[in-house]
């Protein structure tokens, strides 16, 4: 299994869970988990996914996650679970 980790930030708006889902949904990656929060109009959202499925390399997905973030206004971060939890060892 291929687990990465997603994130979201950005102002919210309409469609934003729509169009991430969407996105991997089309390209076989399914979500294990996922939590979302709207805290004084700031989204945040943190999906474990495996990408095992897809056809798509990591590096080309969080490309195309990073355009996506890009063209609906948020930030969209996309790590392979092992650099994730590398990064947040206590």
């Amino acid at each position: 299994m291929k687990k990465t980790i997603i994130t979201v930030v950005g102002n919210d708006k309409v469609g934003i869970i729509a169009k991430v889902c969407t996105y991997l949904a089309d390209n076989q990656i399914n979500i294990l988990d996922i939590s979302q929060t709207i805290v004084q109009g700031y989204f945040n959202m943190m999906m474990i996914t495996d990408a095992s499925a897809s056809s798509k390399d990591m590096g080309q997905v969080s490309r195309e996650l990073d355009q996506l973030g890009e063209e609906i206004g948020v930030v969209i971060r996309c790590q392979h679970e092992d650099i994730f939890n590398m990064m947040h060892r206590i």
